[in-house]
């Protein structure tokens, strides 16, 4: 999923915004399109931006797309390719599950000298304005503030007096400076009402100055039921899948699935596997994913002759096969990690998670001895030891299993998601 700027980009962010400031008090007192009371329709119009098609977003669009109140239209600034889609991942490819089906969409013209994914100015689109203007929607929902569309859409919708609802990924985990948070702070005044994809990211609103009535739950989540259904059918191919990966019988499998980049500082998990085999705990690690790293934590691994198993890259259709073939998976990542969809991916299929207490996901998915475990980022010692102490307790990790599968099923879920985002469109329509 995208990030939220936090940097630099927010000095930008800050004096543009004032003078949008401006701009819509003149266009409120010519009377513009959101400030009119709309007649004649029977669903309320929403416009929602999103950067580019994003697997973990298709089920929110397609239940949004299917509620009869509204009127739905997803716009996108990109449409990457399988080279582009593959930055960061090791290896060109494109996902192999649908991603713009099911609901109505428009790729908007980027006129970005690069197109690419993951940098502000990769996504360009000013005609942004003009687009909003002739759909006249009722309300605009935005997916963060890290592009400049997404920043060109806020503005655009400011201008003709649209109410804005953001759905962004910043959480109250990260450490920032006061001038950041004071620019935090005048960013998120400009939007009417907020979704919170969990409860990190609502204490980042609420330290922001956000009213708590102007919050609404929308929690992330993946499809569950896909997730669900492939584990079970998968269930009994699990020894199967564990010796094609190498994962002796007797050793319980610890899982890091992502991309082998610095953030999600998969060398703290090699580091304390290497101290777990040295006093010969039964531990294997299944890395799916590749990365920049990925040449150094193989030769490390390789040096070390520890039990890790590299599979490489993993689509969307193939992930449920590492999820049945492991027992814990294990996310070190430090305050980059806003989320962590694959701790929602595990406990899905019926797997606890050990994460850093940085990764954003944690204080929703991840209760100490109940869905999983959590140790303080960074703190090698501290994460060998849970891998030894969950490796002497097979059963303890079944039991946390099922408790996390709960959790996600239970909470974390889709409809949960449309439920808040239904809840943000009326409080925003309805205060016009």
């Amino acid at each position: 999923m995208g990030r939220d700027c936090d940097d630099e980009q927010f000095a930008t962010i800050s004096a543009q915004s004032s003078a949008v400031g401006s701009v819509s008090a003149k266009a409120a007192a010519r009377g513009c399109l959101g400030r009119r009371v709309v007649t004649g329709r029977e669903r309320t119009r929403v416009a929602l931006f999103a950067t580019h098609p994003i697997q973990y977003h298709v089920p929110w669009f397609q239940h949004l797309a299917a509620r009869p109140e509204l009127d739905l239209k997803i716009y996108f600034g990109f449409e990457p390719d399988a080279a582009q889609q593959g930055i960061g991942f090791g290896i060109d490819f494109k996902w192999d599950i649908p991603l713009r089906e099911g609901y109505a969409s428009e790729l908007l013209q980027n006129v970005a000298p690069r197109p690419a994914l993951g940098t502000f100015g990769g996504c360009d689109t000013p005609e942004v304005g003009d687009v909003l203007r002739a759909w006249a929607p009722d309300a605009v929902i935005l997916t963060g503030w890290q592009s400049k569309m997404l920043i060109q859409a806020a503005w655009a919708a400011k201008r003709l007096g649209v109410p804005r609802i953001i759905r962004g990924e910043s959480n109250a985990l990260r450490q920032r400076a006061a001038w950041k948070r004071l620019l935090h702070r005048a960013w998120l005044r400009t939007y009417d009402q907020f979704l919170a994809i969990g409860r990190a990211n609502e204490a980042f609103y609420r330290q922001a100055g956000v009213r708590a009535s102007r919050i609404h739950p929308c929690p992330y989540f993946v499809d569950n039921e896909r997730f669900v259904r492939d584990a079970g059918a998968l269930a009994p191919r699990r020894e199967e899948l564990r010796r094609a990966w190498a994962i002796a019988e007797a050793s319980i499998c610890f899982l890091y699935s992502g991309k082998l980049i610095g953030k999600k500082r998969p060398f703290d998990l090699l580091e304390a596997l290497k101290v777990a085999h040295a006093r010969g705990i039964p531990a294997h690690l299944l890395v799916v994913g590749d990365g920049e790293l990925g040449a150094d934590l193989r030769s490390f691994a390789a040096e070390a002759q520890l039990p890790v198993t590299f599979a490489g890259f993993l689509n969307q259709t193939d992930m449920a096969k590492a999820y049945v073939a492991a027992d814990c998976l294990v996310l070190p990542s430090d305050t980059g990690e806003t989320w962590g969809l694959v701790v929602n991916e595990a406990m899905a299929c019926g797997i606890p998670a050990l994460v850093s207490d940085q990764v954003g996901c944690g204080p929703d998915l991840v209760s100490e001895g109940v869905t999983g475990r959590i140790y303080p980022m960074g703190d090698v010692a501290a994460l060998a030891q849970r891998l030894m102490d969950l490796s002497r307790r097979p059963q303890e990790l079944r039991t946390m299993g099922a408790a996390a599968r709960q959790r996600v099923l239970s909470g974390y879920t889709v409809e949960h998601a449309v439920e808040g985002t239904l809840a943000a469109v009326a409080a925003a329509v309805g205060a016009r």
